[in-house]
């Protein structure tokens, strides 16, 4: 291609800065004259080694957006347009930016103000409203609330990285997605170095348990079980670690063969491991009759309603009259 050769507006990305798509990189080489349209920020032209657009349509033409100022025209008489292209989790870029300008002095002054302490019970309402929308996900095959509950979470983790990174030997989310990664290709060594060979999924988990305990360098089948989870979750947690490294059920508490327990916790802890032991998820099934019961609930108030009844004045008899079912 020759300098004289059609007009092209390359449309930069916003989150790449300066690099160009290789076709345009081509045309540098074969020296096409390089303009920047108003909309790309002088240090941005610079780096480019752009001059002003004028009025002529000729050589290559760098732009934020081809729909507007002198790209548009261009575009108009022919140009070609070709877009930098972006790598899958190139809006993380945006995320991160976002947050940083609320965080920032000029930004918002709630955001400025918030710590990890502050911020913790935010963390466990998102993390719930995300496990609600995954339930109902599940039963529906919506995804809106899934994907706006995700953001939520996101957003916690945005949140928490940007304040560790202004903390004294704190990290920034560079720190934390490089762990990620990290952890990632050291657990997946099939994957990722073929070093080993994993068939099944259950050959993994094992694995990945095997590796997790020489890392973190545990002396205990059940250290690092979060103790602050719900007690359902907690007892079906530790009953997974502990009988992984062949533990006796029998040794469980309550769990004996007729699979009760003495009192409240320890029956509650015994159904919970024999559910566990059964390979099914005691805390998915304890919300599910949840969830059903609330449904039920609010069925029953609305049909007393629809009777011309007051809901919150309903008899034992007139529950039973308008339950569903």
């Amino acid at each position: 291609m020759t300098p004289s050769a059609q007009p092209v507006v390359v449309a930069l990305s916003t989150r790449l800065g300066a690099v160009l798509p290789a076709a345009a990189a081509r045309l540098l080489r074969d020296g096409v004259s390089v303009h920047a349209d108003v909309d790309v920020p002088a240090e941005l032209a610079q780096l480019c080694g752009a001059d002003p657009v004028g009025d002529a349509v000729q050589g290559l033409l760098l732009t934020l957006d081809p729909s507007t100022g002198a790209a548009a025209r261009w575009v108009a008489t022919g140009a070609t347009v070709l877009a930098t292209p972006e790598p899958a989790g190139a809006a993380l870029l945006d995320a991160v930016a976002v947050m940083d300008r609320l965080r920032s002095p000029g930004g918002c002054p709630w955001d400025a103000e918030q710590t990890h302490r502050s911020l913790m019970p935010y963390l466990i309402e998102e993390t719930y409203e995300l496990y609600e929308a995954l339930e109902d996900s599940a039963a529906t095959g919506d995804t809106t609330a899934l994907c706006e509950e995700l953001g939520d979470v996101l957003l916690q983790v945005l949140f928490h990285a940007r304040v560790a990174q202004e903390t004294p030997g704190g990290c920034d989310i560079d720190v934390v997605a490089t762990g990620l990664v990290t952890k990632l290709v050291t657990r997946h060594p099939h994957v990722f170095a073929g070093s080993e060979q994993v068939r099944t999924a259950t050959e993994q988990e094992i694995r990945w348990d095997e590796l997790k305990r020489t890392e973190k360098r545990r002396e205990s089948s059940v250290d690092g079980v979060a103790l602050g989870q719900p007690a359902v979750a907690l007892a079906a947690k530790l009953v997974s670690r502990a009988t992984k490294a062949d533990l006796p059920a029998d040794l469980l508490p309550g769990v004996d063969r007729n699979g009760a327990g003495s009192d409240t916790g320890t029956s509650l802890f015994a159904r919970s491991a024999v559910a566990k032991l059964a390979g099914e998820d005691p805390e998915a099934a304890l919300r599910g009759v949840a969830r059903r019961f609330a449904d039920d609930v609010r069925a029953a108030e609305r049909s007393a309603r629809a009777a011309g009844l007051d809901a919150e004045r309903l008899t034992a008899e007139q529950w039973r009259e308008h339950w569903p079912g």
